[in-house]
Formats: structure tokens, C-alpha cells, sequence
């Protein structure tokens, strides 16, 4: 089988040293589980899609596709194949997601070891949309489209994405500010020179009900339409009451195919009406105790059953996503390529959801010998009515020359955005509250609704950005390389806002009354956010790598939601430094079996600067504390034999915290709740895999395991609810058989063995999200 190979890139297939080879071969084999569940397989490509040569915008590939394997990212920022970019990068194709049937964003970053939404809120309020944790941190303010900071707590569908990039450690210097941990790119599918039309429709478990469509048109010579459509209105398998309804519809127009200019124009519109998941209650989980003394019993309690909904019929989340994007190519040689991307978007959310605190006032026992007649009050509606809006520009030149014996692949550019924030702040009014819920048989169908609507208060925030950045890959000989690159970002916030005065938050009131509106946070801060990074690569062969790598990144205040605090202990204070992130890396990556197959393997460390601590003496807070969190992952992803496809990755994160020169210090970003110095929504050790077979008749099996380990939940006051969460196996499963070929049949099986567990958890452990049951799907696939 032909290789997928960047045309600027061209790859000189060597055999690799044998010794570190079979060493890398071993390690991954052994992180393999002894069972192994793939849902089902792609269907096979045309003829004419094997002809016709792939472009992304920023790269060309050619050739037949590999299973899983993608050897190019796709912003120029990256000149290098993968097996030669010095950094731990996954990326999860759109065959992968494909076969399993994933939706979501959140449902496809399960194929790479250690992502995921383990964090369930703070106290009272409740996660919602694509909120990640990565390697010990939250990532969920570093997620991209095409390269462009994409805003907003909401769930990204997956019917308009050609690949997701994972990028781990630092990177700020392709991205601008990022978490410690990474980002994630997702790549939209663009027209191309052919005709197509493929698509499908899926029913399942829960009353489960999807369908998409994709259809390609060459207009003329070098021009090309494509339409991506989604219609999904979906339950959720083990959950009462969750719902998931959306559409959607993305068209986009490529002109200059096959040509120096190339102009995409792209648009998407997303409009959801969901039902959201306020979890339910930890009684009776592994660790929970009465969170009242004076009623032992509580802590004897049986579980709630795992599908019972606490919120009532007036929950919602109600969500509008609308982005323009305009993408310009110029091949000046073939040695110079100018890229530019034009970005306005704009997302609006709504809802109402209600969660709940477990505490011994509002866990109500009328007759404590009969828990049927137990209550859990509905005590915090959680509101948002919030707009996020973006416009940017950004600008690349890469430029490929020698200078003297050392070629350089020279990536630089200049990046321009503004970002802003609305909301309404919305609260129930006239003293107005819902009636509690049945501890073990709520109902949603409260009798009195919650009144509610603005009451005055609101927020707006806005952050201008310009960066340049500039990359370089010195290449020395055919065995040394160093990558370095630098970025500087000059960064205003401006944030305002009105808020309620009193209560458990707001500020004091005086001689007012409590709920008055008054003004909140008026602030604006500037600065530069300089990042770096640096590698030396070592390729014993043309096939391999080994690298050392070190780079840095920064998150200012009110980086991640654009909003600042007045509150001395958060991150998101104007008066508070950016927090800094370094981490070295030592890694090595290698295409075996005829470039089939791409094993890596890494050993990580990054460090945290600049957290916050408290002393105990002044109970002042200073920036003088670190985090940090190291490990190892390794990843082996592509194809086995000509019909065995494999994806698989492995990550260890062991994690702690410090207190600076403070002795006795409280550490301000809340360690364990069990009082150990370990971050926490991180689990220890995490696995995942995913592999198909073809057999000779056309029928694909597979199948998948995920395990995830023991995770710490953050500490607060909270009395008698669990300290962590315990650590879980899921397999899920898969077939297809093509009818013809225009036509298959899928069946994909999640959690095959009914395993019960926490997905996530709350930070003060009165609530967690219960993780899907045993469900199934099928789905229909066609293709013209």
C-alpha cells in the first residue's frame, strides 16, 4: 500500500535500528490489554477517491490513506511529518471517529490516553459543553478551529471535521496563550476536485436518532462546492430526561484548485436545543459518609439508580453557533507558500439547569427508616445567557532555503484577533424556588415553575491580541536537526461588569439590600506574553526520530474565560501575574511496517509557575507556588498487517503541587481532597485502544478498551462525600458489512459489560455525571 507523504516533505524509507526498535515494539505491546473492542470499520474508498489526491488547506498529501494514520498537520506552522515534529501529538482521524460512532468532540478525544470532561463543576455549579482536563489541567479555553481560538462552553459536534489535532505541552508559541497541557485543533473538511456524495443515518439506544450528509461538487476545471448537513435528535443512553438535539449545516466553496491561489470560504451554522446533565448524588458511592453526624444512617444510604434526573422540565441549553471562515493560499515556488485565514464567529448561549449540594440541610429523612420518603433539595439553578464573539486574521509565510550546507523550513507570521464577551446575568426572582426532588424517585414535573429572568446585573469583556511568531528546522545532515521558534504577544482587557451585592459570592452590600446591583469589576490590564521553544532532533534513520524538547507557555488573568475577579485567591485577578508553564520532553518516533504504522514514546515533565498560595499567618495570597506534573505516554497508531488497524496510547501523569517559601501554606489552587499534594481530575494512569480486522468476505470486526485510574476531586468543606472516584474498564465493540458498494450496515456496542462509573466528578463531591450504560447503534452509510 502506498504511503500518505507530504509533497514538500518527501520521505526517504530506511530501516530502522533494529535494537530500538524491537524496544519500542515491546513497550507498546505491552501496554496493549489482553482485550481489545473496536466499533465498526470505515467503508472502503472508491477508486476514484483512491485517484484523486487530498488537500487540506496548508498541505498536500497523496497517495492511498492509511488507517488512522496521519503523517502532516495541518497548519503551516508545523513543517515537519510528524515522526520528525519533536513534540507528543495525536491526531484522531475522521475514519477513527467514523468507526465508532463518536459525535462529539468530547467522544472523540477518548482515543487519546488521559483527555477528557473528569470535572463535573465547582460546588453548585455545574460543567457543561467541552470542558477538558489534559495531563493534570483544564484545556477547555484552548480549543481551535482551523487554527483560530474557538469560544464558548459548548459541545462541539464532529459531522463537519476532517481530523482533530491533540497537541500536549505547551503551546503558546503556535498558538498564542494555552494551557499548561496543550490545545486542540479541529480541522474542517474543505471542497476538493471530484464529485461525491456519502452520508448516513443512525438509530439506538435511548431513542438515538442522527443523520448527515456529504456531497462534493467539481464546479468547472478548478473550483469545488461541498455541504455538510447534521439533523441529530438524540436521548442518552442510562440518563432520564438528558437530550441532545441539534442541526446543522456548513457549505463551503474552494476556488483555484490545482493551481498557485487557492481561496477557500467556509461557513457554519450549529443550532442546539438540549436538555442538559446536572449528574446525581454520590450517595452511597465508594468513600461517602453522612454529612450530618447527628443521622449516621445517611452514610448506610443505598445508591440513587444512575439514570434518575434531578433537574425539572424547565431545564435547557439552548445554543447558536454561527462562524465565517475565509481561507487564502499562494504557492509563490515551490519553496514559498503564503497562508492566510480570515475568522468571524459567534456563539450564543442559554440555559437553565439545576443542580444541587447534598448537605445535611438540604438532604431531608422525614422517616429515616424509609428512604423512599428522603428529599434532596433543589437549591441552585444555575443560569447563563452569555455571546462570545471572535474576529481574527492570521498570517504565515513559509519559506524553504539553504544557507550553506543547512537547509532551513522557515515558518513566521503575524496573527491579529479580538475577542469579546456578553452576558445578561439571570437569576430566580422573588424569592422564587423549586420544590425538592425525591431522593430515590424524582420528577422533573415540578408543579410551581421557577420565575426568573434578568435582574440587572451583566459582564462585558474584551481582549485585543497581536502576536508574531517565527519557527525554523535547521537540518545540519540526514541525522541532526534542531527545531527552535519564538513568539511575543501584546495582550488588552478590558472587563466591566454589574452584580448582585450579598450572598455567597457577591460583594458586601452596606446599607442596601441584599440583591442590589451594584458596580462589580471595572479593570483593564496589558502585557507581552513572550513563549519559546527549542529542540535538537537525532534521526539514526530516515524512518525515525529521537528528540529533546523544552517550551514554554502563559495564561494571563482572564485568559481562559475573558472574565476577571475581584477575588484575592483566583487566577483571574487583574492584579495577578500571568501563570507560566514549562516542560521538556524526551521522545522518539518511529514508521514501521512500510510507513504503515507510527510508534511513539515520551517521557514528560511541565511545571506550573506562578500559582497562587496562601500565607497562613497573613492569610494574604502570594504567586509563589508551582504545580507540576510528569510521566510517560506511548502511542502506537496505523496498520499492523494490510487488514489489522490499530490505535492505541498509554500516559502515566503523576502530579503534585508546592508551597513556595510559605511553610504550613494552603495550597490556593486546591490540592486533593484526601490531603495529598497531587492535582486534581487526574488520573494516574490511563489507557486507550481501538482496532479492526477485515476479513476475506468484506464483514470488519473490532473493537475498543478504555481505562482510566483513580482520580482525586478538589478540596473544600464539603462533609462525608467521597474523596475520589474509583478507577473503571469500558469495552465497546463494532461491525460492518458492506451490502454493496454504495452501501453498509453498522453496529456499534458501548460498555459492553454494563460497567457503572463516575465520568466525572464535582469539586465538592456532592454530585457526579454517571458514565454512558450498556447501549447500541446502528447505522446506515452510503456513498455515490
Amino acid at each position: 500500500m502506498d504511503f500518505v507523504k507530504s509533497r514538500k516533505h518527501p520521505v526517504t524509507r530506511r530501516s530502522p535500528a533494529p535494537a530500538l526498535t524491537a524496544t519500542l515494539a515491546t513497550s507498546l505491546a505491552l501496554a496493549l490489554p489482553a482485550m481489545a473492542a473496536t466499533t465498526d470499520a470505515p467503508p472502503p474508498a472508491t477508486d476514484a477517491q483512491v485517484a484523486t489526491a487530498k488537500r487540506l488547506p496548508g498541505v498536500t498529501v497523496e497517495g492511498k490513506a492509511v488507517p488512522y494514520k496521519v503523517d502532516q498537520l495541518s497548519s503551516s506552522k508545523f513543517t515537519q511529518p510528524l515522526v520528525d515534529t519533536p513534540q507528543t501529538i495525536v491526531v484522531i482521524s475522521q475514519e477513527l471517529i467514523h468507526e465508532q460512532g463518536a459525535t462529539t468532540l468530547t467522544e472523540a478525544l477518548r482515543n487519546t490516553p488521559g483527555v477528557g470532561t473528569f470535572f463535573a463543576g465547582e460546588n453548585g455549579s455545574t460543567s457543561t459543553g467541552d470542558a477538558i482536563f489534559m495531563r493534570g489541567f483544564d484545556t477547555s479555553g484552548s480549543i481551535f478551529v482551523d487554527g483560530v481560538r474557538d469560544l464558548g462552553t459548548i459541545s462541539r459536534d464532529v459531522f463537519d471535521i476532517e481530523q482533530i489535532e491533540v497537541t500536549k505541552g505547551p503551546d503558546s508559541t503556535e498558538y498564542g496563550r494555552t494551557a499548561p497541557s496543550g490545545a486542540v485543533n479541529l480541522v474542517t473538511k474543505q471542497p476538493q476536485l471530484g464529485n461525491a456524495v456519502s452520508g448516513s443515518l443512525s438509530y439506538g439506544s435511548a431513542d438515538q436518532k442522527r443523520a448527515t450528509a456529504d456531497w462534493n461538487q467539481q464546479v468547472g476545471t478548478n473550483a469545488a462546492f461541498r455541504l455538510n448537513v447534521l439533523g441529530q435528535n438524540s436521548g442518552v443512553p442510562g440518563r432520564d430526561e438528558v437530550k441532545n438535539d441539534r442541526w446543522g449545516v456548513a457549505p463551503s466553496l474552494a476556488f483555484g484548485l490545482g493551481t498557485p491561489t487557492r481561496v477557500y470560504l467556509d461557513y457554519l451554522h450549529v443550532k442546539q436545543d438540549n436538555v442538559p446533565d446536572g449528574g446525581i448524588p454520590t450517595i452511597g458511592l465508594p468513600g461517602y459518609t453522612s454529612p450530618d453526624p447527628t443521622r449516621p444512617f445517611i452514610g448506610n444510604a443505598s445508591k440513587v439508580d444512575p439514570s434518575n434526573f434531578y433537574g425539572t422540565d424547565q431545564d435547557h441549553d439552548h445554543v447558536v453557533e454561527d462562524m465565517f471562515t475565509a481561507i487564502l493560499q499562494h504557492d509563490f515556488s515551490e519553496d514559498v507558500l503564503l497562508h492566510d485565514t480570515l475568522r468571524w464567529g459567534r456563539t450564543h448561549e442559554d440555559y437553565l439547569l439545576t443542580s444541587f449540594m447534598g448537605t445535611a440541610a438540604n438532604l431531608q429523612t422525614p422517616n429515616p427508616g424509609d428512604p423512599s420518603t428522603w428529599t434532596v433539595a433543589r437549591s441552585n439553578p444555575n443560569f447563563k445567557d452569555q455571546t462570545n464573539r471572535i474576529v481574527a486574521n492570521q498570517l504565515n509565510l513559509t519559506a524553504n532555503f539553504e544557507t550553506g550546507t543547512i537547509t532551513h523550513n522557515l515558518s513566521t507570521g503575524i496573527e491579529l484577533s479580538r475577542e469579546t464577551l456578553g452576558t445578561t446575568t439571570l437569576a430566580a426572582l422573588n424569592g422564587s424556588t423549586w420544590s425538592a426532588a425525591n431522593l430515590y424517585d424524582p420528577n422533573p414535573n415540578v408543579s410551581t415553575p421557577l420565575t426568573y429572568g434578568p435582574n440587572g446585573g451583566w459582564t462585558r469583556g474584551k481582549t485585543n491580541t497581536v502576536g508574531a511568531y517565527v519557527f525554523d528546522t535547521l537540518k545540519f545532515n540526514e541525522q541532526w536537526q534542531v527545531n527552535a521558534g519564538a513568539r511575543l504577544d501584546h495582550y488588552t482587557t478590558d472587563f466591566s461588569s454589574a452584580v448582585a451585592c450579598g450572598g455567597r459570592s457577591g460583594p458586601a452590600c452596606g446599607n442596601l439590600a441584599t440583591g442590589t446591583i451594584v458596580p462589580g469589576v471595572d479593570a483593564s490590564k496589558s502585557d507581552n506574553l513572550p513563549s519559546w521553544q527549542l529542540a535538537v532532533i537525532y534521526k539514526p534513520a530516515a524512518n525515525g526520530s529521537i528528540y529533546a524538547n523544552l517550551a514554554t507557555a502563559a495564561q494571563p488573568p482572564g485568559g481562559n474565560s475573558l472574565s476577571f475577579s475581584a477575588s484575592a485567591n483566583s487566577v483571574d485577578n487583574p492584579a495577578l501575574n500571568p501563570e507560566k508553564s514549562r516542560t521538556a520532553e524526551l521522545g522518539t518516533k518511529w514508521n514501521l511496517f512500510d510507513e504503515r504504522l507510527l510508534l511513539t514514546a515520551a517521557l514528560y515533565r511541565t511545571t506550573v509557575s506562578n500559582d497562587l498560595e496562601q500565607d497562613p499567618t497573613t492569610l494574604l495570597w502570594y504567586q509563589i507556588g508551582n504545580k507540576r506534573v510528569q510521566g510517560v505516554e506511548l502511542t502506537a497508531i496505523g496498520q499492523i498487517t494490510k487488514n489489522w488497524a490499530v490505535n492505541a496510547g498509554f500516559t502515566t501523569m503523576h502530579t503534585s503541587t508546592s508551597n513556595g517559601a510559605l511553610s504550613g501554606a494552603t495550597n490556593g489552587s486546591a490540592p486533593a481532597a484526601d490531603g495529598t499534594n497531587v492535582l486534581a481530575y487526574t488520573p494516574k494512569n490511563a489507557f486507550t485502544s481501538w482496532t479492526t480486522y477485515h476479513l476475506p468476505f468484506g464483514l470488519v470486526i473490532g473493537g475498543g478498551a478504555r481505562y482510566s485510574g483513580e482520580m482525586q476531586r478538589g478540596a473544600d468543606g464539603a462533609i462525608g462525600t467521597p474523596k475520589y472516584v474509583e478507577a473503571y474498564w469500558v469495552f465497546d465493540a463494532m461491525a460492518s458489512y458492506p451490502v454493496n458498494k454504495h452501501f453498509d450496515l453498522q453496529l456499534n456496542l458501548y460498555n459492553l459489560f454494563d460497567k457503572h462509573y463516575a465520568a466525572s466528578i464535582n469539586k465538592s463531591g456532592y454530585r457526579y455525571i454517571p458514565g454512558t450504560s450498556r447501549s447500541g447503534m446502528l447505522t446506515a452509510n452510503f456513498r455515490f
